[in-house]
C-alpha cells in the first residue's frame, strides 16, 4: 500500500526564520511515517524544503523536500505553499494521501486533484489570524465549501471537528489525535518528587504563572519538591530571576533544551507536567507526557484538555494553583488512568485509524 504525507511544517517556530535543527527523528510526524512502515506500507513524506535538517540523515522511507514559493505572501511557518505538491501527487499511484489543514493551497490543490484518495487531517479549530483572520474566513467561508466537497476531512480533536463542520459536509466522526512512537516512552509508576515543563520559554507559553504556582507548593505544602524546566527562550531570564525572588531558585532547575532521551528520563519520573499556555492546540509534548503514564495539569487551552478532563488523565482549569499540585501529588488516580488510556496514544495505533477511515482495512 502506497502512503503519502504531506506535512510542510515539521516543527513549530515563532515566526518566518525557520530555525535549523540537527535531526527531524524527533518530530511527531516522523513517527506517524515510520507507524505506517510498520503496518506494511510504503511511506512518502513530503516536507518544505525549509525544514530541512542542517545534519545530513538517513531515513527508512522516502522524503521529498518541496521548494517554499512566495514566502513574502505565505509565512512559512504558519502558511508555506509548495506548488509540486500536485506533481508529487500525481507522480506515484498512492493509496492514501493525507495532508495537513483545509486552509492551506497545498491541501485545495490536493483536494482538487486527488479528492478520492485523500485525508485532510485538520487541526485547527478556529479561524487562523493571518491577514487580521479576513484570509480564514473567506477561504472556510468559500473555498473550503466549494474545494473540498469531495475530500475526506478528519479532525485532530472534538474542537476541531465542530469547527470544520460548520463549513464542510464530509468530516468524519473519528477523531485521531496525534500520537507518540510508544518503544520510546516507557512508562514509570514510581515518581521522585519533582513536576517537570517541556516548553519553549517565550511569552504566550506563561511560564512564569507555573513558577508562582510551584513557589506557593513549597511554602504551602513541600519545601523540598522540586521543578525541572526543560527548554530555552527569550524568557530564560527573566523566568530565573522570578524564581530567585520568589525564593523558590534552588528548587527549580533550568535545564535547556534537552535531547529527548534526557527529556523523557526527567519527564517519567515527575510527578506531574505542567503547561499554562496562553494559545496551542494540539501539543505533542503533553501526549508525551501522558504515555510516560504522568499526568498533566493544564489549562483549557491545549485541544486535548476535552479528553484529558473527561478521562481524568489530569487536571484541568484555567486558574490552577498549588492547591492542584498538591491533589495530583497525593492521589495514585490520574497515574492509573494514564496507564490505562496508554493504548490509544501509539502512532501506530493513529496509522491504524486512517487506514480504517478511509477502508483500507
Amino acid at each position: 500500500m502506497e502512503v503519502l504525507i504531506v506535512n510542510p511544517i515539521l516543527y513549530t517556530n515563532e515566526n518566518r526564520n525557520i530555525k535549523k535543527v540537527n535531526t527531524i527523528k524527533d518530530t511527531m510526524i516522523y513517527d506517524l511515517c515510520l507507524a505506517f512502515l510498520k503496518k506494511g506500507c510504503d511511506v512518502t513524506l513530503a516536507a518544505s524544503d525549509l525544514y530541512k535538517p542542517s545534519e545530513n540523515e538517513s531515513y527508512p522511507f522516502n522524503i521529498i523536500w518541496m521548494r517554499t514559493r512566495l514566502t513574502k505572501l505565505f509565512p512559512p511557518h504558519t502558511l508555506p505553499y509548495c506548488p509540486e505538491v500536485k506533481k508529487i501527487a500525481k507522480s506515484g499511484n498512492f493509496d492514501l494521501i493525507i495532508t495537513s489543514e483545509v486552509f492551506s493551497l497545498n491541501s485545495l490543490k490536493l483536494a482538487l486533484c486527488t479528492p478520492k484518495n485523500l485525508i485532510v487531517w485538520q487541526e485547527l479549530g478556529k479561524h487562523n489570524r493571518i491577514f487580521h483572520g479576513l484570509a480564514s474566513k473567506f477561504w472556510y467561508g468559500i473555498v473550503a465549501k466549494i474545494g473540498f466537497k469531495k475530500a475526506l476531512i478528519v479532525a485532530r480533536s472534538v474542537q476541531a471537528r465542530e469547527f470544520i463542520s460548520k463549513y464542510c459536509k464530509n468530516v468524519s466522526d473519528t477523531i485521531i489525535d496525534h500520537g507518540v512512537n510508544i518503544e520510546k516512552f516507557t512508562p514509570c509508576r514510581e515518581k521522585d518528587n519533582q513536576f517537570a515543563i517541556s516548553s519553549q520559554l517565550i511569552s504566550r507559553k506563561h511560564i512564569e504563572k507555573s513558577i508562582e504556582a510551584f513557589a506557593k507548593y513549597l511554602n504551602k505544602y513541600d519545601d523540598s519538591a522540586k521543578l525541572y524546566i526543560m527548554g530555552d527562550g527569550d524568557e530564560k531570564e527573566n523566568l530565573r530571576k522570578l524564581a530567585k525572588d520568589l525564593g523558590a531558585d534552588k528548587n527549580i532547575i533550568f535545564t535547556g533544551k534537552l535531547g529527548h532521551n534526557e527529556l523523557i528520563e526527567i519527564l517519567k519520573k515527575s510527578i506531574a507536567m505542567l503547561v499554562y499556555t496562553q494559545s496551542d492546540l494540539n501539543m505533542v509534548s503533553i501526549v508525551e507526557s501522558l504515555s510516560l503514564a504522568t499526568p498533566v495539569i493544564t489549562t483549557s487551552v491545549p485541544y486535548c484538555s476535552s479528553y484529558i478532563e473527561s478521562e481524568s488523565l489530569g487536571i484541568v482549569d484555567d486558574n490552577w494553583n498549588e492547591d492542584d499540585l498538591r491533589r495530583i501529588a497525593t492521589s495514585d488516580e490520574y497515574i492509573n488512568n494514564c496507564m490505562n488510556y496508554r493504548k490509544y496514544l501509539p502512532t501506530e495505533y493513529k496509522a491504524e485509524q486512517f487506514l480504517k477511515v478511509k477502508g483500507l482495512i
